[in-house]
């Protein structure tokens, strides 16, 4: 058991390790959802309605940044170092993952503070479900930033991906309109959209008027896709390795 629990561990602890020597990351992940948020919600005099949107825009920016570090270990060697050792696949994926997810995690913590300022209440029973409302959303966008960088060869083509994926899944996911006001090929976008369950999951322990879908519903997609972006990491994992081996 500690043959698949220590590499995860020490790979979780090097990532975190690896955040807080570049501190002005934190300013920029989290500066940079929090003006878009109070320039769209005081544009619209309605600071709550975006707020779980920029929450998670918080997040999906931290995730998807931090796992630029998949490809800055491929030019150092120290990815292919990993996977020619002997601890288990899973193992090493999960590392990285917790601990890309814990960082964007702590990032959407910070952005919570910033409740009030939207008239957001959030009480003390609130707190662990919304707390882990956010690790299960940023451990799924970390998940989905793995598998995108992992066949990334530079961070310049990691970017472009990000833009043209990510940005458009985020406004299509109920952060800008809800659910409720779309239209035609749009709305059914919306549903096929995993974030729009991450959204959704939020409002719903955030106790805000705009979830749906249905909260039980959004727990299980944003799982069942968290799940999902594990096991295909791992996957991919096992083939690089598999590669490298022969």
């Amino acid at each position: 058991m500690s043959n698949f629990f220590l590499p995860a561990a020490t790979l979780w602890q090097r990532e975190l390790v690896r955040f807080w020597r570049q501190k002005s990351r934190v300013l920029g992940v989290v500066a940079s959802p929090l003006v878009f948020w109070l320039l769209i919600g005081y544009g619209s005099n309605d600071l709550a309605r975006f707020y779980s949107g920029a929450l998670v825009l918080t997040v999906m920016f931290s995730a998807i940044f931090s796992t630029i570090s998949i490809i800055e270990d491929r030019r150092e060697g120290f990815l292919l170092s990993m996977l020619v050792s002997p601890a288990p696949r899973t193992s090493l994926v999960l590392g990285k993952i917790l601990g890309s997810a814990t960082l964007a995690w702590i990032q959407g913590l910070i952005f919570l503070a910033f409740a009030p300022l939207a008239g957001v209440r959030i009480g003390l029973m609130d707190l662990l479900p919304v707390a882990a409302a956010i690790f299960l959303i940023s451990f799924t966008l970390t998940g989905l930033g793995f598998v995108i960088a992992w066949r990334m060869e530079s961070t310049a083509g990691f970017h472009a991906i990000m833009n043209l994926l990510l940005v458009p899944m985020w406004m299509v996911s109920g952060s800008l309109f809800p659910m409720a006001t779309a239209h035609g090929w749009i709305k059914a976008v919306m549903w096929a959209n995993p974030l729009t369950y991450s959204i959704s999951l939020l409002n719903h322990v955030l106790r805000m008027p705009y979830a749906t879908p249905g909260g039980m519903t959004s727990l299980l997609v944003t799982a069942a896709f968290g799940l999902v972006l594990l096991i295909a990491c791992g996957l991919m994992a096992a083939q690089k390795a598999a590669k490298s081996a022969a």
